[in-house]
């Protein structure tokens, strides 16, 4: 199989299929702008205060991506290169961020810092909240690096700093730009950590623009401006990425480098972990107890909190397979058979994770009213808009799971006369089982987490743990929501732990 071959029908239809599904909200907003007349779009374009959301939005994007790259990559490098007893338990704790929604972290730094609002507040909050998306699968590639090439490079007379910028990082890349990408699209699709610091930007505007004043006209204008945005950071994260992929070149069985760490190394290592792992966990997580406490004074509802738990996962579970299901034939067609319509297709993926939550939930209800009308307000359109919002959650996942495999076992496939389908489901799908688990449990923690589009479409009378917190916030009843927050971070680290043991057996392989 070579990367020459065209993309089998059995991977290209799936694949546009799931496009299909994604490109969703892109109709609707089209519809809206259409409606209210291509000169009220650009008036609504070209006004200042567009300018000035825009702005502000790409400047809160890129410090948080930026700093996330740079802690994502430091975390990576320190609990994967490094010879510190205790790595791994490292790594699993800087991964439980993960596990904390960020309007949570949000809420835990206000009422602890009540300064700590606008810019700065948001700034710290998301890139606390999203380093994991580069740290994670920067260090599955860095474990899966053949320990030969730094040799070479060693013996070449280079410098363990040169050996990092010239040989790590150009083999990281593809994982790099990959996290860098989530990172920012999630960053401009945020609503719950901007509007719990109140920092206005173009999120908070159209969350606004639908529900205080029903504007859709101007929701939909500012909207269109976000997806042309996600398209210019995918075009740029495909450039930066490269067109190599990054698989081990050595034979047999991997190598494991030993070694000891200096005493400043280890400390370092140490330092930098407890100081990530405070502001990212303990922060919100003492919060989170110190409201339980108060809610142990007026009793807790366990029956409904565990009604919440059951809804929530139910709802992650189902998302996060048919996420998996779709993002599967995007996966393999970009990285086995790139083509300008698989660039297309992965790129169309993207889209939807750069809009907020309630645009994608407003674009499912108009397709659900006028196609799917038999489940409007069930289980299916919410299920819809998570996949729509969260596909490329598993994409990224599944992508970097076969780009750091070689592609020589499909070839041996085929020259022993197995055919394109039959290696893909007996070799490549295999191949990308840890990125497929990786994917699930991404996408599945997401879900759980999610609120604008489960407010929005969730069924009549079902309450979620992300739903009840917003709830009781909103009234700063923090008795009340303390043990739906506890019990979203301690089920959340569930599949955040998952999360990390395929990222190390990723790197292992």
């Amino acid at each position: 199989m070579t990367k020459k071959a065209r993309a089998p029908l059995a991977v290209l239809v799936p694949a546009l299929l799931a496009s299909a599904i994604v490109l969703i909200p892109v109709w609707y907003l089209v519809d809206q702008v259409a409606r209210s007349g291509w000169s009220a779009f650009i008036d609504e374009i070209w006004r200042q205060r567009t300018f000035e959301l825009m702005l502000r939005s790409a400047v809160l994007t890129a410090t948080v991506t930026l700093g996330s790259i740079v802690i994502g990559f430091s975390a990576a490098w320190l609990t994967t290169m490094t010879f510190v007893r205790g790595r791994t338990v490292l790594l699993v704790a800087l991964s439980l961020p993960l596990a904390i929604p960020s309007y949570l972290s949000a809420f835990a730094w206000v009422s602890w810092i009540p300064d700590v609002q606008g810019y700065v507040g948001a700034s710290i909050v998301l890139t606390l909240a999203c380093y994991p998306y580069v740290m994670l699968p920067v260090s599955a590639a860095l474990r899966g690096i053949d320990p030969a090439q730094a040799e070479v490079a060693r013996s070449l007379g280079l410098s363990p700093r040169e050996i990092v910028f010239r040989l790590t990082l150009r083999s990281v890349r593809p994982a790099l730009a990959s996290g860098a990408l989530l990172v920012a699209l999630y960053v401009m699709g945020d609503f719950g950590a901007v509007a719990v610091m109140r920092h206005e930007v173009f999120t908070w505007v159209i969350y606004g623009a639908y529900r205080a004043g029903f504007n859709p006209a101007r929701a939909a204008s500012l909207s269109v401006v976000l997806i042309a945005v996600a398209l210019i950071l995918t075009i740029a994260e495909s450039k930066a990425r490269g067109r190599a992929t990054e698989a081990r070149v050595g034979i047999g069985v991997r190598r494991t480098p030993r070694g000891e760490s200096s005493m400043r190394v280890v400390v370092t290592t140490w330092a930098f972990s407890l100081v990530v792992f405070s502001a990212g966990v303990m922060v919100p997580l003492m919060s989170v107890l110190s409201w339980l406490g108060r809610s142990s004074g007026v009793g807790i509802k366990w029956s409904l909190v565990a009604e919440s738990v059951v809804s929530s996962f139910q709802i992650g579970i189902i998302s996060s397979f048919f996420a998996v299901l779709l993002a599967l034939p995007i996966g393999i067609g970009i990285v086995r058979f790139p083509s300008r319509i698989t660039r297309t297709i992965d790129r169309s993926a993207y889209i939807a994770h750069a809009l907020p939550g309630i645009v994608v939930a407003i674009s499912v209800v108009y397709v659900g009213i006028r196609l799917l009308r038999p489940v409007y307000q069930e289980l299916p359109l919410l299920v819809l808009a998570q996949v729509v919002l969260f596909l490329p959650l598993a994409v990224a996942t599944i992508r970097n799971s076969l780009e750091q495999s070689s592609s020589r076992l499909e070839d041996v496939s085929r020259s022993l006369g197995l055919g394109q389908i039959a290696t893909i489901f007996r070799v490549t799908i295999p191949i990308a089982l840890p990125g497929i688990a990786a994917g699930a449990a991404l996408t599945m923690l997401a879900v759980v987490k999610e609120l604008p589009t489960t407010l929005l479409l969730r069924p009549v009378g079902v309450e979620t743990l992300a739903t009840s917190i917003w709830k009781y916030s909103t009234v700063s009843d923090y008795a009340a929501l303390g043990p739906y927050a506890f019990a979203l971070i301690v089920l959340a680290a569930v599949p955040t732990a998952v999360l990390t043991a395929v990222t190390l057996l990723r790197g292992a392989r």
